[in-house]
């Protein structure tokens, strides 16, 4: 019996060891669909290949703007899901480059300002933030005093630092839905396809693709718009970062159905505009750019998320493109001359955010 248990022992121990070691060899095999997408942009960003302009963001981001379709090189950096966390972390990649971009295009919903996103199922897993950038927001929440997004919504009868290490060392039990769902490998072939069109169209990759959509979506079903702390400090943090860079930055606000549009709270947009007024007025680089269509017909967006379909994504973009050729981003921003060599690198990011100054 002591040799037959240990024998069992061994087995399972070795088949562990198996699945780990496919995790770290092949997360292409089992990985949900959207991440070859991810993984196409942190390529992207490893490459340095990045041209004069860069988008952040989230979904909306991704799926309405098309860097192909734009006046200058662009490439689109939002992924799903993304907040100000992300954001950070992408232009603080992106920064290391030898040519910093010379304009953002940063875009961020009310929604993802307000509540926590997939921050651990896909900025984790899906290898955007590393944990060096998993210190800096364990930091950041302990000194706002919020941990809803640090905290997460797995495996939380661990310790934190302990969770970590584990999503650190990619633990097997963390992603074993991923792999039932694609039988250890079935996802492979698809999932290498979409990392070669989303490499080809510099980052663009879309989500609903239906004709039409009228669901109502997060910020319709929001009344009140209170950024947490823990987000507004990183989209202080952001701000800060591309100011101190001297990068001009415009805030494009997305369009959104007229489902949504009808059932939006007036206080929450105000709100939600007279927070980034507060960030405009400290930031002379950044601009909100609120020109175009805040909300249109139900047929150009593929879903309930309120992503454009292509139609609409095409549409945006070729809007979006006639307002970059008729104010083009400066070829040298006067900001970044003189701020960085009086300036300590960690200055502006000392500033008090907005939200904790009562505005």
């Amino acid at each position: 019996m002591n040799r037959y248990l240990g024998a069992l022992g061994l087995c399972s121990g070795l088949s562990f060891a198996v699945v780990w070691l496919w995790l770290w060899a092949a997360p292409m095999a089992y990985m949900d669909p959207e991440y070859p997408s991810w993984r196409a942009k942190q390529i992207m960003l490893a490459r340095c290949d990045l041209g004069e302009v860069i988008i952040l963001g989230d979904s909306r981001a991704a799926a309405d703007i098309i860097p192909a379709n734009l006046p200058m090189t662009a490439t689109n950096l939002a992924v799903g899901g993304g907040t100000a966390i992300e954001a950070y972390v992408v232009l603080s990649r992106a920064l290391s480059c030898p040519t910093p971009p010379k304009l953002v295009l940063l875009s961020l919903d009310p929604g993802h300002f307000v509540r926590p996103d997939l921050f651990w199922e896909r900025s984790v897993r899906f290898g955007l933030v590393d944990r060096h950038d998993i210190a800096a927001l364990r930091a950041v929440s302990l000194r706002t005093g919020d941990l809803s997004v640090y905290r997460g919504r797995g495996m939380t009868m661990l310790p934190l630092q302990v969770r970590d290490l584990l999503e650190d060392l990619r633990f097997p039990p963390y992603y074993f839905g991923a792999l039932a769902r694609s039988l250890g490998m079935l996802r492979w072939s698809r999932n290498e396809r979409a990392l070669a069109a989303t490499l080809l169209s510099r980052g663009h990759y879309g989500f609903g693709a239906d004709a039409g959509s009228d669901g109502v979506a997060m910020e319709g079903h929001l009344s009140t718009f209170r950024p947490l702390p823990v987000l507004d400090a990183y989209f202080h943090r952001l701000l800060a970062l591309l100011d101190l860079y001297g990068i001009e930055t415009r805030f494009l606000t997305m369009p959104v159905n007229e489902a949504t549009w009808s059932r939006l709270d007036p206080s929450v947009m105000r709100a939600y505009k007279a927070y980034l007024a507060g960030y405009a007025a400290r930031y002379a680089l950044f601009r909100i750019d609120d020109n175009l269509p805040s909300h249109w017909p139900d047929r150009f967006f593929g879903d309930q998320f309120c992503h454009l379909n292509p139609e609409g994504a095409k549409l945006y973009s070729a809007l979006l493109a006639q307002r970059l050729q008729a104010a083009p981003p400066s070829t040298q921003n006067e900001a970044q001359n003189g701020w960085l060599s009086e300036t300590g690198r960690d200055a502006s990011v000392k500033l008090v955010p907005i939200s904790k100054r009562g505005s």
